[in-house]
């Protein structure tokens, strides 16, 4: 029996992202992968989902999380409709930072007073879809989870209808988080920073440069190229959730921002950072690696932007990381398939200026995107090289354990594809506090103090969006 399924609804007029975002985001587990910064390539497309039919959230104490994820996605496969954004429904949310110790033996951190989940996943079958090149919006339903052709066809039918009265009625008041807060006496050691108001950090200024120092003593003996060394920074909330991923995406737009409703927590991301995409068979990861603050006055812009591509520091980091990534998708990847196509470019966003490089390749037969996951889970750019001895400096190092940052925001579709994100610039709101963890790579000719500074620099906007 021919099905024509998914149901697919051209949106006429095409609505705002932000308008469709407010109208679901007191649904369960609101998604919106938002290309903020349009871009026609990066920045093309944008999601906003919510009410999946399922949800799996996995906490750290947990083992192989991503197999349970992988196992409930196997039930639900359909091919993509042509010519329509390629998120037409699957597997979407977070995969945490602290997920790495399901693939490496990596010791935890000294706290984790936040819990965050590792892993939460919903299973969405009906999404919005936004393609900001072509200014069109559709309406797309699978009819999941469902599986004989006339009950999931009449499910995607009700579904589509039930979207429809949600997105024509108003946007109801978002309300702040109700779950438990913790109190201040319950959170790990925190620091005052100068020039700050309501802000501490698990670091103190001089604690961070006695850590910044102790990575490039690692690197001098030979145990490490390079790590990223992050601090939290960390406030109490005074507004939702939703409110705030506005004044973010309004401050500090992305390419690959987005806000998930995890339940007790709430990721605000404006990250310009794609971890891996695979589409058709071809694996593309877009490392950063090099920064420069930017400032009002156009000639300092470019003279910070020159100084960045013949910085031979900044340079030297990216291209580690460029050769860990060739390293991690090598190996899901056929032979001779994987090469760099940009390396080093100048790509310039809000507050600051970044040298982002290109690797692609071509997945191997028989290898699917959990598979590319386990290859490259946690992104090089946020670890350090050689990765695993990275990340057991960071567990040494970092008072805190990283949550959501430096993890990925993004999804795995029925049809197999996927599109990651890196979780940089990005506050995790729940329990009373919004964190906004701040980092950079360290090299053998790192300075400490201007590290330090960096790591201001890309707090920034975060800030801006706490006003």
């Amino acid at each position: 029996m021919k099905t024509d399924l998914p149901l697919v609804r051209e949106l006429k007029p095409s609505p705002n992202s932000v308008d469709v975002f407010r109208r679901l985001a007191q649904r369960s587990h609101c998604l919106f992968l938002d290309s903020a910064l349009q871009h026609e390539t990066l920045g093309r497309y944008s999601f906003v989902s919510a009410d999946p039919f399922q949800f799996l959230a996995v906490d750290a104490d947990e083992q192989d999380g991503l197999a349970q994820i992988e196992s409930a996605l196997s039930h639900f496969r359909c091919s993509t409709v042509a010519d329509v954004p390629p998120f037409q429904g699957g597997a979407a949310g977070l995969l945490s930072y602290d997920l790495c110790r399901d693939f490496e033996r990596v010791p935890s951190a000294q706290h984790d007073e936040f819990g965050v989940p590792t892993l939460a996943i919903g299973l969405y079958d009906v999404v919005v879809a936004f393609d900001h090149l072509q200014q069109r919006a559709w309406l797309i339903s699978q009819g999941f989870p469902e599986k004989e052709p006339y009950l999931r066809r009449k499910r995607a039918a009700e579904r589509m209808a039930q979207f429809e009265t949600w997105l024509d009625a108003q946007p109801t008041e978002t309300t702040t988080n109700t779950y438990p807060t913790i109190d201040e006496v319950d959170l790990a050691p925190q620091f005052t920073v100068a020039g700050t108001e309501h802000v501490t950090s698990d670091f103190s200024r001089e604690c961070y440069l006695a850590a910044a120092q102790r990575v490039i003593d690692y690197i001098y003996a030979g145990d490490v190229f390079q790590v990223n060394l992050s601090q939290r920074l960390l406030c109490r909330a005074t507004d939702d959730s939703v409110s705030l991923y506005i004044r973010l995406r309004e401050r500090n737009a992305a390419t690959f921002g987005g806000y998930f409703d995890v339940g007790d927590f709430q990721i605000v991301s404006a990250s310009p950072e794609r971890f891996v995409q695979l589409r058709n068979g071809c694996v593309e990861a877009r490392p950063i690696k090099g920064t420069r603050q930017r400032t009002a006055r156009p000639e300092a812009d470019l003279f910070a932007a020159d100084d960045l591509r013949q910085s031979e520091k900044d340079r030297a980091e990216n291209v580690m990381i460029v050769d860990l990534l060739r390293n991690d998708i090598s190996r899901v990847c056929r032979p001779n398939s994987v090469q760099v196509t940009q390396l080093c470019d100048l790509e310039v966003y809000e507050y600051v200026q970044h040298l982002v490089s290109a690797i692609r390749g071509e997945l191997d037969e028989g290898k699917t995107a959990f598979d590319l996951i386990r290859a490259a889970f946690p992104g090089g750019s946020i670890t350090g090289a050689p990765k695993v001895r990275a990340m057991e400096i960071i567990s040494e190092l970092e008072p805190t354990a990283r949550g959501p940052y430096c993890g990925s925001l993004g999804y795995v579709g029925f049809d197999g594809a996927m599109d990651l994100s890196i979780l940089i610039r990005t506050i995790t709101a729940g329990r009373g506090w919004w964190q906004l963890p701040v980092g950079g790579g360290i090299v053998a000719q790192s300075n400490p103090q201007q590290e330090y500074e960096e790591t201001w620099h890309k707090a920034t906007g975060m800030l801006k969006a706490l006003r």
